[in-house]
């Protein structure tokens, strides 16, 4: 592995102008299919006449851009024909002229009297058209070609994950290259599989970013529903096409090379057409391959040994799978439009997205300028990657390119619990049995987090606002990026940087910085009693006399009258339930750390109502005045909160201490 990219490494610094393909002999032409559309025309018209003198002089230097694309146009008005053709870039520059020649005279004979044909063939693609067809993406007609044998894999989902990510990733490369030469190739072995699948994917080098990465999710889209795990499938449309097989059909330090001198050139150099001097130049990389060797392999030795000293970078070859390119994420996106934004909070902006694949996705933007800097952005990468629970929000991927990054999460439709619980009429939607599943959904979330997870993970900014709802109102825990990690032995944390949101924060935490488990326990009974009242702790005042909803909650349990906590809108459900859940909530919010419930209680609790419950004491009642609103969003929408981050809040809390960073260590 260190050898061979070391050895694209050396082919980058070469910076070779041309490079031809490894064939020595003509490549045979192979005809794949030929469309005649469009109005006729009629014999010896004037139409006719520019046809025949645009076609065998189309591929001429003077209509190319140097990298096997051509486009010309002869006439005018309605005779004026158009013409694009394209090379495939693993072919050499005499098998692609003659490509051409035979696409020419076939395309005459096949078509005659056709106003607009395409032409389909291994090596090339040729079109003419009445109607200007630079620059406009079109995925009609196509053509597509595949072996009926399927390859032989032992783990059929693992194969289909890593089809999708190479795919998506050789999407955005292709998308995102120069105006002289779209395509990508790449290669996967997946799990189950002693062979390895190649994959080319091409554009018209006329085709904007998003037009070829369109065009390239369309074609996917074939190949996934109609063509997947073939062992050769093939997918051309007229301006871009795929090809997937089992067995290698390109060589990759030559596709590498030229893309390399594609997009490094801003003039459209042109390539070298004489096959002895491209020999020459292959013998001479060769040559400077062997002498530079020995000094490669020992800058990759200590380029790899550097690598690993890094605390905080992201690392393994699971999260390099993870890593999407920043052009397929844009392509998903629509260029981050407008129309395609879901919500802006103060760490950026999400998206909604859809892959090639059509898998909807969030996509989280940060801000350049975000007071999520690069600790926290890996810190949500690292935790939630390694995480893997139904009700945890899924990282499907993540972004680190210029100066971008993004995280790619599963699309969650119903948005975030805030949405609902706090809006007069939507809340009207959650009956006792889905407002109990979202609450036991919660709390084995939590569970996974502190005690069954590999990790033991501190949330610390479990709000109405970071639950999304699926579907199918399943509660699912997201945004990571003020999470914490604690070793196997550690029970609690100081920090002199308190980030959260007031009315879910405990109090030892907001006064004096302390955070353990027992602060998610504190947000969760909070989050609990919000539930079950439809109403916000931040701003709830009873009767307009200003009491908070923990010191309402607290005296209506001790005075009898806990049954007016109830959400009015509740109409149905167990009135035991309902009070069970109450006074759990209350036991979640004790002043005294040590009086709250471990989450393992916690869930024996709900699932034992046999179980005795302690009697809960005075809960804490912290809420400052003159609380501030902050936007923020959590994948799903938007939220008003009284939320704190540092540099962010005129609440935020400053405390004297010292903020420690734990490693991770797996229990």
């Amino acid at each position: 592995m260190v050898f061979s990219r070391c050895g694209f490494f050396l082919i980058c610094m070469l910076q070779l102008p041309v490079l031809v393909v490894i064939t020595e002999a003509l490549v045979p032409q192979v005809l794949l299919s030929i469309e005649c559309l469009g109005g006729n025309y009629t014999d010896n018209s004037t139409y006719q006449r520019n046809l025949n003198t645009l076609l065998p002089s189309l591929p001429s230097a003077g209509n190319g851009n140097g990298y096997g694309f051509y486009n010309s146009s002869f006439g005018e008005n309605e005779d004026k024909v158009y013409g694009v053709a394209l090379c495939r870039p693993f072919v050499d520059p005499d098998a692609c002229g003659d490509c051409f020649s035979f696409a020419s005279n076939n395309i005459k004979l096949t078509c005659p009297f056709k106003k607009e044909a395409i032409a389909w063939y291994d090596n090339c693609t040729l079109r003419y058209s009445d109607r200007s067809i630079y620059g406009t993406m079109e995925t009609q007609p196509f053509y597509s070609r595949w072996n009926t044998q399927n390859v032989s894999t032992l783990d059929v989902d693992g194969f289909y994950n890593q089809f999708i990510a190479l795919m998506e990733r050789l999407r955005g490369q292709a998308a995102a290259n120069g105006p002289l030469l779209k395509c990508a190739v790449g290669n996967a072995t997946p799990p189950g599989m002693y062979q390895t699948i190649y994959a080319f994917l091409q554009c018209t080098p006329d085709l904007s970013l998003q037009q070829c990465s369109d065009c390239l999710a369309a074609s996917l889209v074939d190949v996934r529903n109609y063509f997947f795990g073939k062992k050769i499938a093939v997918i051309i449309y007229p301006s871009c096409c795929i090809r997937v097989q089992d067995s290698v059909f390109y060589e990759p330090a030559s596709i590498e090379a030229l893309l390399l001198s594609a997009n490094g050139t801003t003039s459209g150099g042109k390539k070298q057409s004489n096959s002895n001097t491209a020999r020459t130049v292959i013998i001479i990389i060769v040559v400077a391959i062997v002498g530079s060797l020995v000094v490669i392999i020992s800058v990759c030795i200590y380029a790899r040994l550097r690598k690993t000293k890094k605390n905080l970078e992201v690392r393994s070859a699971e999260d390099d799978d993870l890593q999407f390119d920043f052009g397929s994420i844009r392509g998903a996106t629509n260029d981050f439009s407008e129309s395609n934004k879901l919500g802006q909070g103060g760490f950026g902006a999400v998206y909604r997205g859809r892959l090639w694949n059509e898998v909807d996705v969030a996509v989280k933007r940060l801000s350049r300028d975000s007071a999520q800097g690069d600790i926290e952005f890996k810190n949500e990468v690292e935790l939630v990657a390694k995480l893997h629970h139904r009700n945890l929000v899924r990282l499907l991927g993540f972004c680190l390119e210029r100066n971008e990054r993004l995280l790619i999460y599963e699309f969650v439709p119903n948005a975030s619990l805030d949405h609902f619980i706090f809006d007069p009429i939507k809340r009207e939607q959650l009956d006792w049995d889905i407002r109990y599943k979202i609450i036991i959904g919660i709390g084995r979330g939590l569970l996974y987090l502190h005690e069954d997870s590999r990790l033991r993970i501190i949330h610390r900014d479990l709000k109405a606002s970071n639950i999304l709802l699926d579907a199918e109102m399943n509660p699912k825990i997201a945004d990571f990026g003020m999470a914490r990690l604690f070793n196997i032995d550690q029970t609690q944390a100081e920090t002199s940087r308190i980030v959260g949101t007031y009315g879910y924060m405990a109090p030892e935490y907001v006064m004096r910085g302390h955070f353990s488990v027992k602060s998610d326990i504190y947000s969760f009974g909070v989050l609990v009693l919000e539930i079950l009242t439809g109403q916000k702790n931040s701003s709830f005042q009873h009767q307009g006399n200003g009491e908070a909803l923990l010191s309402y909650a607290w005296k209506s349990w001790r005075e009898g009258t806990a049954s007016n906590l109830i959400d009015p809108l509740l109409r149905t459900g167990s009135k035991p339930e309902i009070m069970r859940c109450i006074h759990i909530a209350l036991l979640c919010v004790q002043q005294s750390v040590a009086d709250r419930p471990t989450m393992t209680a916690v869930s024996q609790m709900h699932n034992s109502n046999s179980l005795n419950l302690l009697v809960p004491s005075e809960p804490a009642f912290f809420m400052p005045s003159g609380i501030g609103s902050s936007f923020d969003t959590s994948l799903g929408g938007e939220s008003n909160s009284g939320e704190t981050r540092s540099g962010q809040s005129k609440n935020s809390v400053q405390n004297s201490g010292q903020d420690l960073i734990t490693e991770i260590y797996p229990r």
